[in-house]
């Protein structure tokens, strides 16, 4: 049997396993960016307060899940909270919760640099308007940043698909879970693996793809 013939002969006999890790991933890699984007942007706001042990808060809260790696993040809240405090998550909860608070750190800095690029004249114009400065925030600049930031966050869920494959450590049978169940039943270490790869590829350029023709066509509608 030549490669390509055992890649397909493996893939459809296992589809099962390769497709349920596949649905896995995505709702994984959706539920991440979607609470990501809603703690991001609150994250945002709060690094840019005025009062600065509000800063200090939104500074902490980026800079600690920056700087520690998400499997670190992920025993805390899946293993450390059942122990410290009894507080109980199944493995696809621990899983969702450690990809969104992960990635609103990286998107509450996207945020961050989106609202401060804004022409400050817009935020002084709404302000001669009458409008409050959290009219301002709310119907001038956010939508203006978000606007400018959509590569990134698309960027960010990518870069989430890929990541999603840690929690595997916890349980949750996303396409790496599967790879290594595919992988005891077979006992060839290569080719689920191989699979799983392809099907990562596919899913990322796809998006890539995706993202880069939105992105064009937000740069058309602005030019008009």
């Amino acid at each position: 049997m030549n490669f390509f013939t055992e890649f397909a002969t493996m893939f459809w006999e296992y589809r099962s396993y390769f497709l349920t890790g596949l649905q896995y991933t995505l709702w994984l890699a959706a539920l991440g960016v979607l609470f990501g984007f809603i703690l991001g942007l609150f994250v945002a706001l709060i690094r840019m307060s005025p009062w600065g042990i509000v800063r200090f808060i939104g500074h902490a809260w980026v800079e600690f899940l920056r700087g520690t790696p998400m499997l670190v993040q992920l025993m805390i809240i899946h293993y450390g909270l059942s122990y410290m405090f009894d507080i109980n998550f199944d493995p696809i909860e621990s899983g969702a919760i450690t990809l969104s608070i992960n990635s609103s750190a990286y998107l509450a800095e996207i945020f961050r640099a989106g609202i401060q690029g804004v022409d400050r004249g817009q935020s002084e114009a709404a302000r001669s308007l009458g409008m409050t400065q959290g009219q301002t925030m709310r119907f001038i600049i956010i939508p203006q940043a978000i606007k400018n930031v959509l590569p990134a966050i698309g960027n960010e869920f990518v870069v989430i698909v890929k990541e999603s494959s840690i929690v595997s450590f916890i349980g949750v049978t996303e396409m790496m879970f599967q790879a290594g169940a595919v992988q005891g039943i077979t006992y060839n270490g290569m080719m689920p693996f191989l699979i799983v790869a392809v099907m990562y590829f596919i899913v990322t350029f796809t998006l890539s793809r995706i993202l880069g023709r939105f992105e064009r066509r937000l740069q058309a509608s602005d030019n008009r």
